[in-house]
């Protein structure tokens, strides 16, 4: 990756779980960062503007000219939830997206870069996904990011702008504590002698890839301009299952397991075909059992004073 010296860069959801690491390395790279988010930053050097992006004066406020690029993590990311508010949701995922993808065309941002997600193409059974499927989201949260790709697709060939989706698989990594997907489920029961409910029988497969792998395929969507969805993740799936084995090899505790009937918008199955991405130099560093590895310090008290997830 080369410096980034000079460059000005949007993060919207920067004091999250993915958005401080890519924070972090786009800082480690020279760049200037502004995060917009519900919350501030944790590093004080960083410009931050805390409001909701739902609201337009506060989009008016974070997208200034002479931005270089806009990386938008900022989303309802839960599924459950969007079930529960399609319409929150909605607003949030699209409209929000929209008005800050208008007002980067306005003010002259020449990249912009969306968060979106593999649950856009649905069910598909076994199937290796990649970017050629086309979208059939199960759920909200699903038909939300396939609107948002559309807008930045359209932006793209209406007005020139580099527009990429990066469909992100389930994330993990250090700096999760506050999350509430299954790996930190596993950590925290872990470190109370707890156990965990599993949707169905375990067997339903998905692919776990590392925040810095993630952090990685951004920066480098960023560079070569890439345009489009691109798949992101390990490029192995295992099942729930497995990795609550791996949780437990990690952690040296048995996490005894309750299987609970499955939820609607529940896919059975995810296998990403990464190979787009691999030819744009995007290589995983991450296997899940070294990468869980350094999840678990922030949950068993090992945790040092400087690593305070949001």
């Amino acid at each position: 990756m080369p410096e980034l010296d000079g460059t000005r860069v949007l993060v919207t959801g920067g004091s999250g779980f993915i958005g401080r690491r890519l924070v972090a390395a786009l800082l480690d790279r020279g760049a200037e960062v502004v995060v917009a988010d519900l919350v501030e930053h944790p590093d004080k050097a960083v410009e931050c503007i805390v409001g909701d992006l739902c609201d337009p004066q506060v989009r008016q406020k974070v997208v200034t000219p002479g931005l270089d690029a806009v990386i938008h993590l900022a989303a309802v990311t839960s599924v459950l939830q969007s079930v529960k508010d399609p319409a929150g949701t909605y607003q949030l995922n699209v409209e929000a997206t929209a008005g800050l993808l208008e007002l980067s065309r306005e003010r002259g941002v020449p990249a912009f870069l969306l968060a979106s997600t593999n649950a856009v193409t649905g069910d598909v059974g076994t199937q290796a996904i990649s970017e050629g499927l086309a979208p059939r989201p199960l759920t909200p949260y699903g038909a939300t990011k396939a609107a948002g790709e559309m807008l930045l697709n359209a932006y793209a060939q209406s007005y020139g702008m580099q527009t990429a989706s990066l469909r992100f698989a389930n994330v993990y990594g250090p700096g999760m504590r506050h999350k509430d997907s299954f790996v930190p489920r596993l950590m925290r029961a872990a470190a109370a002698g707890a156990g965990v409910q599993v949707y169905g029988d375990g067997l339903q497969l998905r692919d776990y890839v590392h925040v810095d792998d993630v952090v990685q395929a951004v920066l480098l969507a960023w560079r070569v301009r890439h345009n489009g969805p691109l798949v992101v993740g390990s490029g192995r799936s295992v099942s729930v299952n497995e990795l609550i084995d791996a949780a437990r090899q990690v952690t040296g505790k048995p996490i005894p397991v309750e299987h609970v009937p499955a939820k609607q918008g529940e896919m059975p199955a995810v296998v990403l075909d990464i190979s787009r991405a691999r030819a744009l130099g995007y290589e995983p560093s991450h296997d899940l059992t070294t990468g869980m590895a350094g999840v678990w310090p922030d949950f068993s008290g090992e945790q040092r004073d400087d690593e305070d997830p949001a």
